[in-house]
């Protein structure tokens, strides 16, 4: 794994106007950065991130397995109670799921370690699914990159696919805040997904959706939605008024609410419980167990965060690091060993593996001078070159 400064397309910024990437530059500064690319090698991506990713995923699978009959856990996953029969159900019935995202620590020396699991929305799936695609077949037309050089990358042939696997009886409604032009870039390529499966599709502004007299979600043209997919986590679901409706308005979500379960920083104590000692995992328990002392340098995370908000980097009982932020009042804290991530003289690097109809399926880099990433953190496009390894 090495990190390869290269030269920018000179058009590269056309180029995303008229794929539609409109915040590729966000609150005046870069977020794409194509003056550099991580390079890897074949048995690198196979061996220490793709294989692990299918095992994290089924690791994640199995505790929602085991989550599910049991009140404690799903509370200690931060599941409210009026919500834990609902959550369960969409479980047990098997609701589809699309997409997560690993955030891994990877240098290149040894085995990749799981950081957290955005397991119920999409940042960064236009940017690793499609533009870095993009990026990839023009510069080795250029010249730029050998004709052999190849990607991790198969992320839109499987969210093609994952979408023609559902049911196509009705539209598949998608939503996000639309004054969010991230959300609305990544949203907009989603629903261009769907349409190639074969869906017939319609954008709703969540702020938008209503409800008929039997608590049935409806567009603004008084449609029923049958199935909604979003761009808004389920922990503000379950403290939104409109998440108390959920449970009764037949509307069926993708991501459906057991990602929930997966989805908050919770799994890391409770996957380091079932797996101790796993290759894959760092030490991680709840603030407050007395196993959590001997930790040393770690990393304090609020159950629910985005973006790198409300986290903490300690090394040697000193504060190296901290993100501010809204979820400083949250009941729940983990304390999480830290590990070395990626470093070279231009920041930190952490890989964000997708997992798309439960197949591990691609990267997309992110890249920060700080430890920690964050919404402005740049993403970096990758390449397989063999000749990159030892």
């Amino acid at each position: 794994m090495r990190r390869l400064a290269v030269e920018e397309r000179p058009d590269w910024q056309e180029t995303a106007s008229r794929f539609g990437f409109q915040f590729h530059h966000m609150y005046g500064q870069r977020y794409w950065d194509e003056s550099a690319c991580f390079a890897f090698s074949l048995e690198e991506i196979e061996r220490d991130i793709e294989d692990p990713s299918r095992e994290l995923h089924a690791m994640c699978l199995d505790l929602v397995e085991r989550a599910v009959d049991s009140e404690e856990t799903m509370a200690r996953l931060g599941v409210p109670d009026r919500f834990c029969d609902y959550v369960a159900d969409t479980w047990r019935r098997r609701d589809p799921s699309v997409f997560g995202r690993f955030d891994l620590a990877y240098d290149g020396t040894g085995p990749a370690k799981l950081l957290e699991y955005n397991a119920d929305t999409p940042t960064g799936l236009y940017e690793a699914a499609f533009f870095q695609w993009i990026w990839l077949d023009e510069m080795k037309r250029l010249g730029r990159l050998p004709p052999d050089a190849d990607q991790f990358n198969s992320i839109q042939e499987r969210l093609v696919a994952a979408y023609d696997a559902l049911p196509k009886r009705s539209i598949l409604h998608f939503t996000t805040e639309a004054e969010n032009v991230e959300d609305v870039g990544t949203i907009t390529y989603m629903m261009d997904c769907a349409s190639q499966a074969g869906h017939k599709i319609a954008f709703i502004d969540i702020a938008d959706i209503g409800h008929d007299i039997q608590d049935r979600f409806t567009d603004l043209e008084d449609r029923v939605i049958d199935v909604l997919s979003n761009i808004y986590p389920w922990e503000w679901f379950f403290a939104d008024p409109f998440g108390e409706k959920i449970p009764r308005s037949g509307t069926r979500f993708i991501e459906p609410a057991w990602k929930a379960l997966i989805s908050t920083k919770a799994i890391l104590p409770l996957l380091w419980e079932a797996h101790p000692g796993h290759p894959n995992l760092l030490p991680a328990f709840f603030e407050g167990d007395p196993r959590a002392v001997g930790l040393g340098d770690h990393v304090r995370k609020p159950l629910f965060s985005r973006e790198g908000a409300n986290i903490t980097l300690v090394r040697g009982d000193r504060v190296v690091e901290a993100v501010e932020g809204p979820y400083s009042d949250q009941p729940g804290w983990v304390l999480q060993e830290a590990t070395n991530l990626f470093r070279s003289p231009h920041g930190h690097a952490v890989v964000g593996s997708w997992i798309v109809g439960d197949q591990a399926c691609g990267i997309g880099m992110r890249e920060d001078e700080s430890a920690i990433t964050m919404n402005l953190s740049r993403f970096v496009p990758h390449v397989i070159l063999d000749e990159v390894a030892g």
